[in-house]
């Protein structure tokens, strides 16, 4: 009890204590180096210095402060347009009218233990009245910096618990967009969110494929790089290789550029810082790597310390986003005079330092740029410094409630937190013409533009403009590039190639190189029937149904349509054969006619010789149905011409053999078959006979006809044109019907060969019959060997078969009678006909 009462009193004590302790400078102060009073303080902190020497740390004594050698120029150009601007303004009656703006400007030396003490600097103050308590307030209205954006993140988060407003004015890290993280920060220049994706834009738009990736291993080459492989990646681009290396790791320096050596990739994306791309230059210079084409970003692709005759050996033809130039009227006569009249300190200040302890030995080096003002033309940067002072200066007009005749309210306390609220609303433009306001993320817009690395004529190297990109314009109007008036790398006019494979020309595909990137791929030749009519296709189209791929494979034609035709060699052959039996059929018809009253031509009835050569004809014209482009009145007379006329062919030659038989049976004594079968039966029965053929055929027309038709399904290269059968039964019942009338005939013939007679005309039906039944009998199995695989050799098979039992019965029958009659006329009598030479008693 008396423990806890004991603890109690001396927490009290404790309290009491620190409501009254004052606050206390622990260690000497930092000062800024270039600084002025006013009612309004804006910060600035910069690395006007680019090297910093340490004291040494021996613990006995007190460190010696730090100091900062090697003049960074860009960064003493930009300390100074901040005070330009706001001189500017302390100048205006429009702005902030009775109102003055001071500043005070640190230098980091661009080192971060540097950094964070100007930091702490201007968030305290260099030093307290004596018995001024701590009120947790800032005296500064808000802080323009960093350079770097790894050094804005580390400046953003110690003052964001504070709400100081910081905008930077080069700090493009996308990572500073989380207003969660960093709320109370802006910037004048954009993030690179839009820069990482117009480089991918760039790329795809030049047709590179294929690129190498390296970048600072910081935040703003880590976050800078994700998003364009992120980009790259939905563009189809491939990224070879993707490599990092800080400003002090020479190992990791040393193992990307042998990356890029050993590489493929003639294109390189460096999203590098300003320090570590001049490392891998002067590294690349070493190993001799030329030929590369680079593409930067806005941190280093303008610098002129870069471009240097030697450095252009390997980097002549860069190209790369930068920010726009643009001069400010009044800063080149500035730097040279008024600034070192008025705002330097030692050229005001003569005899002993002032307040802030000014040693004029540190501005020594500061002062060899007195009068030069060569480099203001290239400072790209000035402009979003100048832009970032005006926004500064209108929130604070808009919370002073000024008005141009009456002034500003002075009575008001501004808090820091204020600034940033007001920030989020400011919008105006400045005297150049831009406009000035920050997105949600605290961001200006994004405008760029793209620089090449050139050598004019006279030797002299410049950054020549080429294009431009606006993030604010639509999407198809954001980007422009003048690709004529580039000039690419090792001097060359024409573009330079990097792909992994090469484009796979229209008629191929691309097929993916197991285990590479999906830009590394080989080209597939299109299959049969298929075609890409494009560059770099992915898959082939399957041509339609009546198309086929040509040649080439970029393109569908229609396919060869196959049939028979009258013009092709075959086609000749078979028409001349067809016309040539019809012919001579027609010649033996008259030879038949003019010797009709001779004994040869009237044993075994004329009539049926006459009708029988009647039918030959035409059934060696029918074949020529056979011939030609089919259609539906060819494909329905062909089968049903063929089957009628054969029919008609045989039902002759059985009526002949009938007759033979007839008549030698007629001799036998008390024998009256002849009076049965007399011409009237005889031309009753080849009528009858041919008419069953005919209702065969009738039928078949009426029930399923046959059709032309495309046949697509055997060769997939062409279309057979044929007639399609229609019913498959009738046109067996056809051939059918055919062979059986054959068959008889055939049987019977064979029977009356023996019958004795000078000119038994039995033997040459019987031959014919022989020859007609092999015809067929070879066709059937040939036939539908062909129908399995159609085409005009089919149609060829069938012809061959008719005009061939066409040919067999034209010679067996009619041969013999001709030779007698031609050049045997002796033996066309009567008697000769009838003699007994071969009948025994």
């Amino acid at each position: 009890m008396l423990l806890l009462l004991y603890t109690l009193t001396f927490c009290n004590h404790f309290h009491t204590k620190a409501e009254k302790t004052l606050c206390q400078m622990m260690g000497d102060p930092k000062y800024p180096l270039l600084s002025k009073e006013g009612e309004a303080t804006i910060g600035g902190i910069f690395a006007m210095h680019s090297k910093e020497t340490l004291p040494s740390f021996e613990f006995t004594q007190k460190p010696q402060p730090l100091l900062c050698s090697s003049v960074n120029l860009p960064d003493f150009r930009l300390a100074q347009i901040m005070i330009f601007a706001i001189e500017e303004i302390n100048r205006s009656e429009m702005l902030l009218p009775n109102v003055s703006i001071g500043y005070q400007i640190y230098d980091t030396c661009s080192s971060r233990m540097s950094s964070m003490s100007a930091t702490m600097g201007l968030m305290n103050g260099p030093e307290f009245a004596a018995g001024e308590t701590c009120n947790g307030q800032s005296s500064i209205h808000a802080i323009i910096g960093e350079t770097e954006s790894s050094a804005t993140v580390i400046l953003s988060r110690t003052t964001g618990p504070f709400k100081i407003p910081v905008i930077s004015h080069t700090a493009s890290c996308e990572c500073l967009s989380n207003r969660k993280d960093h709320p109370s920060f802006f910037r004048t220049i954009s993030s690179d969110y839009h820069q990482s994706r117009a480089l991918a834009y760039i790329v795809k738009h030049l047709g590179w494929s294929w690129v190498g990736a390296v970048n600072s291993d910081n935040d703003y080459g880590n976050y800078g790089m994700a998003i364009f492989l992120n980009t790259a990646q939905k563009e189809g681009i491939c990224v070879e290789y993707s490599v990092k290396f800080y400003r002090t790791e020479p190992e990791k320096l040393k193992k990307v550029v042998d990356t890029i050596k050993k590489g493929t990739a003639k294109v390189i994306v460096a999203f590098v810082s300003f320090i570590e791309m001049g490392l891998l230059i002067d590294q690349l210079n070493i190993l001799n790597i030329t030929g590369l084409q680079i593409i930067g970003v806005e941190g280093w692709i303008t610098s002129t310390s870069l471009i240097t005759p030697k450095s252009f050996q390997v980097m002549g033809g860069s190209l790369g986003f930068a920010l726009r130039k643009i001069n400010l009227e009044g800063f080149s006569n500035y730097v040279v005079k008024a600034f070192w009249d008025t705002a330097f300190p030692c050229s005001q200040i003569k005899g002993n330092p002032s307040q802030y302890a000014i040693n004029c030995s540190i501005y020594q080096d500061l002062l060899a740029l007195k009068n030069y003002n060569e480099d203001v033309p290239e400072q790209r940067y000035s402009s979003h410094v100048y832009k970032a002072v005006y926004a500064v200066a209108h929130s604070l007009h808009s919370l002073l409630k000024c008005k141009e005749q009456e002034g500003c309210e002075k009575g008001l306390t501004i808090k820091p937190q204020q600034v940033v609220e007001a920030l989020k609303k400011v919008n105006f433009t400045v005297k150049f013409g831009d406009r000035v306001w920050f997105d949600r993320t605290g961001a200006a817009v994004a405008q760029y533009e793209v620089v090449n690395w050139q050598q004019d004529y006279d030797g002299s190297l410049q950054f020549k403009s080429v294009g431009n990109y606006d993030a604010s314009l639509p999407p198809d109007q954001r980007f422009v590039l003048n690709t004529e008036n580039i000039i690419w790398a090792r001097g060359q006019l024409e573009k330079p190639s990097s792909v992994c494979s090469e484009s796979c020309l229209p008629g191929t595909r691309k097929a993916a190189q197991k285990g590479r990137p999906v830009c590394c791929y080989d080209c597939i030749p299109c299959a049969e029937g298929e075609i890409s009519n494009e560059t770099d296709s992915n898959n082939c189209k399957q041509c339609p149904e009546e198309y086929w791929s040509n040649a080439e494979k970029n393109k569908c034609v229609l396919k060869a349509e196959e049939f028979l035709s009258f013009t092709e060699v075959m086609g000749i052959v078979l028409v001349f054969f067809s016309l040539f039996g019809a012919g001579l059929t027609v010649l033996v018809a008259i030879l038949f006619y003019r010797m009709r009253d001779t004994p040869i031509v009237k044993a075994n009835n004329s009539e049926l010789s006459f009708l029988l050569l009647f039918s030959l004809t035409l059934c060696f014209l029918c074949s020529l149905t056979f011939i030609g482009q089919p259609n539906e009145w060819s494909c329905m007379l062909r089968h049903t011409a063929f089957g009628i006329t054969f029919v008609l062919c045989i039902s002759c030659v059985l009526g002949k053999t009938i007759v033979v038989l007839m008549a030698f049976k007629a001799t036998l004594p008390g024998s009256n078959v002849m009076k049965l079968f007399g011409p009237a039966q005889q031309r009753l029965s080849v009528l009858a006979f041919t008419l069953i053929q005919v209702l065969i055929c009738v039928l078949w027309l009426t029930i399923s006809p046959p059709f032309p038709y495309k046949n697509m399904n055997y060769f997939k290269e062409k279309i057979i044109l044929e007639c399609s059968l229609g019913s498959t039964v009738s046109f067996w019942a056809v051939l059918g019907y055919i062979g059986l009338l054959a068959v008889l005939c055939f049987i019977l013939a064979f029977l009356a060969r023996t019958l004795p007679d000078n000119f038994n005309e039995a033997k040459f039906i019987t031959f014919s019959m022989l020859i007609f039944c092999a015809v067929w009998i070879t066709f059937i199995p040939a036939y539908i060997t062909y129908v399995s695989s159609p085409g005009k050799f089919t149609v060829a098979v069938e012809i061959f078969a008719i005009l061939a039992s066409s040919f067999g019965l034209l010679f067996c029958i009619f041969a013999p009678k001709c030779y007698i009659i031609l050049l045997k006329p002796d033996q066309n009598t009567k008697k000769h006909m009838m003699g007994k030479t071969y009948f025994k008693t």
